[in-house]
Parts: structure tokens; sequence; C-alpha cells
């Protein structure tokens, strides 16, 4: 998968970071060395904003940086313009929605645990609708049509000569809520058994029989980058979303996916409970 200008940026301030903490420089100190503020310095390290390659050469000769390492993390810099698809867009979209789109359009895998409806790149468009109408009560129908047709233009990464994995633990609530009605749901069930037949994608079903298990709190996805550090947890809640990348929250959902795979179901029985519940 090619890395883009958002990995770029990311894996740019994560070795940054590195880098000074290597060197044994508190914030601060490196910034008052380079002549650049601790909030500027902090803001390139945090992986978020644009930066300026020369404070970035810099940087690395204050850090006694290699001359390959240097000359990679200037690359990085010139590189890290974040621009997608999502920009030309007439209408404007929820921020926390950009960041996911940015963040999504350069990721190698996603793990997704769904346990109130079938995951959003998944989604038919019937489907898709049916759950914005329910979650935004008072929204006008321009905007319901707007945000479902970001969440199509989204499935076609699954298209991608080099799409990203997409592993989805879906619980059993979910497949049988019937959203939209009856023809509408049994189109989507249709649509999740042939997107399962996908090698870029993989669907488990978490029955109810397996009672109590490691996410009783919601959904979650965990988008996972060229690097393991470059991982992102996000969490939809009501009325936001919260992206979360400190060390302790990633391995704590990592591990939260690795348990619900495993109370899964696997992937043939998963197909055989989808099946039956369609036909049902």
């Amino acid at each position: 998968m090619a890395v883009g200008p958002t990995t770029r940026r990311r894996q740019l301030g994560a070795d940054l970071r590195r880098l000074r903490e290597r060197k044994g420089l508190t914030l601060e100190e490196a910034g008052t060395r380079v002549g650049i503020s601790k909030a500027t310095l902090s803001r390139y390290e945090t992986k978020e904003g644009t930066v300026k390659w020369p404070a970035v050469d810099a940087l690395c000769r204050e850090y006694d940086a290699s001359d390959e390492e240097r000359l990679a993390l200037v690359e990085l810099a010139k590189g890290a313009k974040i621009q997608g698809w999502w920009r030309s867009l007439a209408d404007p979209i929820p921020e926390s929605m950009n960041l996911m789109l940015t963040l999504e359009d350069e990721v190698v895998r996603e793990d997704h645990y769904a346990c109130m409806y079938i995951p959003g790149l998944l989604q038919t468009r019937a489907y898709a609708e049916a759950v914005h109408r329910a979650s935004e009560v008072h929204c006008p129908e321009r905007e319901v049509q707007h945000m479902v047709d970001i969440r199509m233009k989204r499935q076609e990464l699954l298209d991608r000569d080099e799409p990203p994995h997409i592993w989805c633990v879906i619980d059993e609530a979910a497949l049988r809520r019937q959203v939209g009605g009856q023809v509408v749901m049994k189109e989507q069930l249709e649509r999740l058994l042939t997107l399962a037949q996908r090698p870029n994608v993989t669907i488990q079903v978490l029955p109810f029989s397996k009672g109590a298990h490691a996410a009783a709190v919601g959904s979650f996805v965990v988008l996972r980058g060229p690097a393991r550090e470059l991982d992102v947890v996000y969490v939809d809640l009501l009325g936001g979303s919260v992206f979360m990348e400190k060390k302790q929250e990633l391995e704590r959902y990592r591990l939260a996916f690795e348990y619900l795979s495993a109370q899964a179901l696997d992937f043939e029985s998963s197909t055989e409970l989808i099946h039956r519940v369609s036909r049902e």
C-alpha cells in the first residue's frame, strides 16, 4: 500500500519525539536550540498540522541524527501535506468525520467491533440511510443524503488494487435488528455474505450464546497504519467521536479485539448464522 500524506505526517511526529528523547532533551530545551516555541514543537510531535522542513532539518542536527535519518525526515516533512477526495466536496463534513476519512485513506487494516449496526464500510445504501435517519431525527433529508454519499464513497477503498484488510466482529444483535424493515435488512445480510467471500474482508459473528464479553461498553474500530505506532482507535459516541492513540489505550483495544475474535464464531459458522438470520 502506498504511504499517503497523513501517514507521513504521523510518522514524522513519532520519529521527532523518538530522536528528542534519545538525546535527553525536553520540549522547551529542544525548541530553544532551533528557535521554535515549546508549543510548536509539541504540535510537531503530536502529528497535527503542518510542519516546516527547515525546522525539521535543524531539529535533526541538534538531535545528532545520522544524515540518513535527517534526510528521511526532511522528505517526510516536505510530503506531509494532507489532501484527500473529501476535500473537494461541496458541503462541509463534521471535523470528526474529516479525521476519520484522513486516517482511513491510508490504513493497511481495520478491526471493527460492531454491537448496534453493521459496520459502515459494509452497509448498503438503503441500510445506511435508515441508520442515519434514526441517529439524527431532526436532520434534513439533504444532509442525510450527503452523509450517506460520503459513506458510499468510503467503501471504494475495498476495491483498490491494494485494499486494506477489513476484519469485522459483528454482534448477533446487529444482525437481528431490523434496520429499515425486512426488505432492507435482507439486502444488507446478502451484502455481508457477498463481501465475506473477498480475500480482504473477514467477518465473524459474536452470538448471543457467548454471553458477557470483552467489549460490552460499545462498538469501536482499530485503524492500523503501516507501523504499529501509527495505530488509532476510533469510538463513535452520541454527539461526537473519540480518537485514541496513547499506548495504553491502543493496547487495551487491541487486546479486546483479540478476545472478541476468539469468542466469536469461526468464518464458516458465521456465514451459516448470517444465512439463517436472512432466511428468518
